[in-house]
């Protein structure tokens, strides 16, 4: 069975009042991203590659879009891998799935 990743670059880790930063901020993240030359978005993108996941980013930039399908020219190793692995707080990073209604929301969500 695959897994489909939820935001999969870290936009739903700072929803909101949840108190979370950008994940596209956080040290580890940034530290791996340079050691590739790469950027923080890839660099979760190919995390959730190798980890089996399915990952579709959401972009409108076409630049952005590019740099998002360019993951497949570096591997991270099994030591970046249980580094980003230790940034779970197991904490969720956006709203429960049964608080996603209109009256919370302001507009309507088909598949809630």
């Amino acid at each position: 069975m695959l897994t489909q990743a939820w935001s999969p670059i870290g936009g739903i880790t700072f929803y909101r009042d949840s108190g979370h930063t950008s994940t596209l901020q956080d040290p580890v993240i940034g530290g791996i991203a340079a050691r590739h030359g790469r950027t923080p978005a890839q660099v979760m993108l190919r995390w959730h590659l190798q980890q089996g996941r399915s990952a579709i980013p959401k972009s409108t930039d076409p630049r952005r879009i590019a740099e998002n399908l360019d993951i497949l020219g570096f591997e991270l190793t099994g030591n970046e891998l249980a580094e980003i692995d230790g940034l779970d707080t197991g904490r969720r990073g956006g709203p429960e799935p049964t608080d996603i209604r209109l009256a919370a929301f302001g507009r309507p969500v088909p598949e809630a």
